[in-house]
């Protein structure tokens, strides 16, 4: 029988559905035909393959083969398929044993000299194999990534003719190996560098403590993005779960994974000229924005107020829901989008208004405008609002004693994470109505603060949610089980934006 079968993966959003690649060799003309919606980059494969096979030194058959890749309804597209599709070839004509293609999937594209080259999209792929204990063989190109799923039977080839010899029993194929350690560990921006600031130094931790979004408003030269960038090294390690699920949206956005750093948070920041598209994805073929590449990690916008306004409300769901769906019309697909976000700001168009030594040459209608630039809902969404003044210019001498060091800080943000997973097995920020009246009970003192607060700024039933959450940020932080007036009254203090007048 001139029929063979092989197993591989496409890709779908950080899914990786499998496929079928079932060849057949018939009778007529020579020529082969690629079936099953391939895009262009699949329908190429077929002159790929031939010269790929022939400069391999085997016999490409001088038949109709025909290539077909089911589902017939998942679009397939990239040079992943050139390896298996080479294979069912091969099997289909002799020269590889089908029943050894039967427990192996292959992902790999073919260079004209047969070649392996490395493909997008790998560790997703290995994920979906590991959990039904099929073995892998990828390029060596792809090795690093490879590594990183333990206890998966991951093979690395260089050529097609490698690949050939391990089915054959030949010359088995090498395990996928982690790759070395560093020597030492890479070295994060210390909050000690920030002057001053004692305020927004706080605001940065209770944030990094319950995972909450934060706005810094402030003129120009006042350690904004200097703060936002010491948010990564207070947050706690990622999980080894945590860790493979930010490197799989990498690896689908055609990313490199650096062994020495894939359990570092990440932190993007896009300029402030990026388009919709760019921050949440999307495309013909829909792509990972900045929001999935900065899943469990920060994303920081800076100069929120040049942004246009419309890619700045697309935040809203992702802020929400912490994933994205992209719909096509052929193609639709979901991102996770759990990110941390930090933005910053100036107060006018000057950069100056509330400055006390009156340089703001705005009106108060331009100030107005200025800041009406970000959306009331966005800015709902927002847990953590304060403005961030110009430090004293004896706060800057060298000579001045240095604020607490990041090492100190992180210890005290990884106690009070502690005490939110033993509580609820998720940081604060991410606590639904129902678990957060659970998880924030308040006293007829603090409650009758809160409803005045409520009252007083005009906040909505979100904001609402979102103040009881960061008190208890607040109380975790103290180790306190009970939020108190202390821990409310601070809590409202971070929404300078909402009040009135």
């Amino acid at each position: 029988m001139s029929l063979a079968v092989v197993h591989t993966r496409a890709q779908e959003g950080v899914g990786a559905p499998p496929v079928t690649v079932e060849v057949h060799l018939s009778g007529g003309l020579p020529g082969t035909s690629i079936v099953g919606l391939p895009e262009t980059a699949v329908k190429e494969a077929r002159d790929r393959v031939r010269v790929a096979i022939l400069n391999t030194r085997l016999e490409y058959p001088r038949q109709r083969v025909t290539v077909n890749l089911a589902p017939a309804d998942l679009p397939k597209d990239g040079g992943r398929f050139d390896l298996p599709i080479a294979l069912g070839i091969m099997a289909a004509s002799g020269h590889v044993p089908r029943d050894a293609l039967l427990r192996c999937e292959f992902l790999g594209e073919l260079a004209l000299s047969g070649e392996l080259r490395p493909v997008s999209g790998v560790l997703p792929a290995l994920l979906q194999a590991q959990s039904i204990g099929r073995q892998v063989v990828v390029p060596l190109a792809n090795m690093a990534e490879a590594a990183l799923v333990e206890d998966a039977d991951v093979r690395v080839a260089t050529s097609l003719l490698e690949v050939c010899a391990h089915l054959r029993g030949a010359a088995p194929l090498p395990r996928a190996q982690k790759g070395e350690a560093v020597a030492a560990p890479v070295s994060l921006a210390d909050l000690a560098d920030v002057r001053g600031q004692a305020q927004a130094r706080r605001a940065l931790e209770i944030a990094a403590a319950g995972a909450h979004h934060l706005l810094f408003v402030g003129p120009p030269g006042t350690g904004k993005t200097m703060l936002a960038s010491r948010l990564p090294g207070l947050l706690p390690p990622l999980s080894d779960r945590e860790a493979l699920e930010s490197c799989a949206v990498r690896s689908v956005a055609g990313q490199g994974v650096d062994v020495a750093r894939w359990r570092e948070r990440p932190f993007r920041a896009p300029h402030h000229t990026a388009s919709a598209v760019a921050l949440v994805g999307g495309g013909s073929v829909p792509r990972p924005g900045e929001i999935s590449l900065a899943h469990h990690g920060v994303l920081f916008l800076d100069e929120l107020t040049e942004f246009d306004r419309h890619v700045l409300d697309v935040l809203r769901e992702p802020l929400e829901t912490g994933r994205i769906l992209i719909s096509r019309a052929a193609r639709r697909a979901e991102f996770p989008a759990n990110f941390q976000l930090v933005a910053a700001m100036n107060p006018c168009a000057c950069g100056y208004a509330g400055d006390p030594r009156g340089n703001c040459s705005c009106t108060p209608d331009q100030v107005q405008r200025y800041r009406a630039r970000v959306s009331g809902p966005l800015l709902d969404r927002l847990d953590l609002q304060l403005e961030v003044p110009r430090v004293p210019l004896a706060e800057l001498n060298a000579m001045t004693a240095a604020g607490e060091a990041t090492a100190s800080v992180a210890a005290r943000v990884a106690a009070a994470r502690a005490l939110q997973l033993a509580r609820a097995g998720k940081s604060n920020a991410t606590l639904a109505a129902s678990e957060v009246e659970r998880d924030c009970p308040l006293q007829a003192r603090e409650r009758a603060l809160l409803e005045r607060a409520v009252d007083a700024l005009g906040l909505s039933a979100r904001a609402y949610h979102r103040l009881l959450r960061v008190a208890r940020t607040i109380a975790d932080l103290a180790q306190e089980t009970q939020i108190g007036a202390v821990h409310m009254s601070e809590a409202i203090q971070y929404r300078r934006l909402e009040r009135r007048g």
